[in-house]
């Protein structure tokens, strides 16, 4: 322990990446009791921390991955010795990446501490690369040259230009997809939900960096398999990535296994849907439904990660360790969930009442249903010239829109815009959510607004059909809108229009006048004739 403390306490050269002395007190230390020994030392060549392994590795402490300078390099070198004759192994590989060290060095020993020579690497600055770390040569102990620190700034610097070159989008919120898809399970393709995921992540003002696919059934433990984590988790701190998003919801022990291997951020779909939510709800309702859901969420995932936690007693002379932190933070959340479930009972009964006086007017109501982003708002706000927010960003209409249309005849309609469907929306976000679409069953007429632009338009319309059927509203007449056919080629919009479907462009105004003599015909017209006929 003497030996130990004395090496802690002494101080190297700035411009070497060891010295032979040092490297020799160490080794012979090492030798001595059989174990390897590590030692991380910063820029001055002061000594912070020192690390007693196994006779065959050495186990980094955990260092904060978050740092107060804007550099790449975590301004420690790692200095351990191999008391067998091997280069630096995928382990020590791995921590070089992981921590962001300056470089690793590794000294082997022979029998009676002396080094016979030195292996050493860094970090490739290249993000671009396969390869994640430089090797160097094999060098012997008179070998050991001056210069150092003017490797290390120079290697900042390549860090420096590679960051500087990116836009200012481009440096923040940067993301790794990782997408493990069951194709049997699955109504489309893996290719069209990984674009999905990453229209979310554009929404979410995410910048994903690199993705990754896998085609079978999701590990159970760690989703994508130990080894093959690594690998991302690797890339991803090569690349300074800060989150690594999985395209699933993630069980609550896959994500703490996930987050137990690496220091970065671990969002699953719903997180990320959960996200958008919450910055697009406006109204009252919205932010309740959204409050909801993600305590619905959070819930599940309380988990005791401190062994320690103190325990509460009952007070002077009471039985028993009371209520574990875990369990209040449990019962607060059910508390809560119970208060918004009140609250959004209150306001579903406020809103059959509003429902109830329309209909006592008789005002026809048409409800713009259809998959997010395919255009709802922007024909809303079309057809009754207003200014309801409109974005080519997913989820960008949260919180129902009611507007009204007059027609010849002083015949008028009440227009209701609604938030937008998408495959596998999270059940609890889905659950919280139908008390707003349940709106729909006073409907008389549904336009299903589709993206025609979109490839995947076929398959997202039957996702809406899925829920609508869900929500017992397949009776309802209803209207299929291809909207975007400004966007199409010719040759599509000739092929639709012979087949007598509805085309408009909401943004150039394109068949809204054939549009809303449609829907004059289906909500007046169709009834007349169906009175006469009787």
């Amino acid at each position: 322990m003497k030996k130990l403390k004395s090496l802690s306490e002494k101080r190297l050269r700035s411009d070497s990446i060891i010295t032979f002395d040092f490297s020799r007190s160490v080794g012979e230390l090492s030798v001595e009791i059989r174990r390897q020994i590590g030692v991380l030392i910063d820029r001055s060549g002061y000594v912070t921390h020192l690390i007693v392994g196994s006779d065959h590795s050495i186990e980094i402490p955990h260092l904060d991955r978050y740092r107060v300078a804007h550099s790449r390099l975590r301004g420690l070198r790692l200095f351990h010795t191999h008391l067998k004759e091997e280069t630096l192994n995928q382990e020590d590989l791995m921590d070089l990446v992981l921590n962001r060290f300056d470089s690793i060095t590794a000294g082997v020993v022979d029998p009676s501490g002396i080094p016979k020579f030195f292996y050493s690497a860094y970090i490739n600055p290249d993000p671009d690369s396969e390869k994640l770390w430089i090797l160097e040569d094999r060098i012997y102990p008179g070998q050991i040259k001056e210069g150092y620190s003017e490797e290390i700034q120079a290697l900042e610097s390549e860090f420096t230009k590679n960051n500087s070159n990116l836009k200012d989008s481009q440096k923040h919120n940067r993301a790794f997809l990782v997408g493990v898809y069951d194709t049997r399970r699955m109504k489309r393709s893996p290719e069209h939900s990984m674009e999905e995921l990453k229209e979310l992540c554009r929404t979410a003002g995410i910048h994903v960096v690199d993705t990754y696919m896998q085609k079978k059934l999701p590990d159970s433990s760690t989703v994508v398999g130990k080894g093959k984590l690594q690998e991302i988790i690797l890339k991803s701190v090569h690349k300074d990535i800060e989150h690594l998003i999985f395209d699933l919801e993630l069980t609550p022990s896959q994500a703490k296994k996930i987050s137990d291997a690496s220091d970065l951020k671990i969002i699953d779909r719903t997180q990320l849907i959960l996200d958008i939510f919450s910055k697009n709800a406006k109204s009252r309702d919205g932010k309740l439904q959204v409050e909801l859901a993600q305590l619905k969420y959070l819930k599940n995932r309380l988990s005791e990660l401190d062994d320690n936690m103190s325990r509460l007693t009952g007070g002077i002379g009471g039985r028993g360790p009371g209520e574990t932190k875990l369990e209040i933070g449990k019962r607060r959340v059910e508390e809560k969930i119970t208060r918004l479930e009140n609250e959004l009972l209150s306001l579903k009964k406020r809103r059959e009442l509003n429902r109830k006086a329309r209909s006592r007017n008789e005002i026809p109501i048409v409800a713009i249903v259809g998959y997010t982003n395919a255009g709802k708002s922007t024909l809303l706000n079309a057809l009754t010239n207003s200014e309801v927010v409109a974005e080519d960003k997913l989820f960008a209409t949260l919180d129902p829109t009611t507007r009204r249309i007059r027609f010849p005849e002083e015949r008028e309609i009440i227009i209701s815009d609604t938030v937008g469907f998408i495959h596998d929306l999270p059940p609890d976000l889905s659950q919280a959510f139908k008390a707003t679409l349940e709106e729909l069953g006073d409907a008389d007429l549904l336009l299903h607004v589709v993206d025609v632009s979109n490839p995947n338009h076929s398959e997202q319309m039957e996702a809406v059909d899925e829920i609508l059927n869900s929500l017992n509203l397949h009776e309802i007449p209803r209207l299929v809108i291809y909207n975007k056919a400004d966007n199409i080629d010719s040759e599509q919009f000739e092929i639709l229009a012979e087949n007598g479907e509805i085309l408009v462009s909401a943004f150039t105004r394109q068949g809204l006048g054939e549009l809303l003599n449609l829907i004059e015909e289906r909500l007046w017209l169709e009834k007349k004739e169906n009175l006469l006929t009787a």
